[in-house]
């Protein structure tokens, strides 16, 4: 099934992807780590939040921070597979929803910015 059909809305190519981390220096490391290796073009870290999950048989909170990356669509599997590798958590959260409308200027500078060699 396309994403149009699905959505009755068109991909613009570009995917907005959220996870989270235990401390703002973890956060910010994430984030610098993705823009720095051109897998999103952008991070925005928010917090503190508080999160209440289920974990080994009971119901867990904590406080973190999120972050919030935006990145081209055919970036997205190298992007996880580098979270995966370098995130503090036995299962991190790593949500991928793709982005099915906005500035037509900025999605364009996403895109672009997650190719190597892009604008400097």
């Amino acid at each position: 099934m396309s994403m149009q059909e699905n959505t009755g809305q068109e991909h613009t190519g570009t995917v907005r992807v959220e996870t989270t981390v235990d401390s703002r220096e973890g956060a910010e490391e994430v984030a610098r780590s993705v823009v720095g290796h051109r897998l999103a073009a952008c991070a925005q870290v928010g917090g503190p939040i508080t999160s209440f999950y289920r974990w080994e048989g009971s119901v867990q909170s904590d406080e973190e921070w999120t972050v919030v990356l935006k990145t081209a669509a055919d970036r997205v599997d190298d992007l996880v597979a580098h979270l995966v590798e370098t995130h503090p958590y036995d299962v991190p959260e790593i949500v991928a929803v793709p982005v099915t409308g906005g500035n037509p200027a900025y999605l364009t500078w996403v895109r672009d910015e997650t190719r190597a060699g892009g604008p400097a």
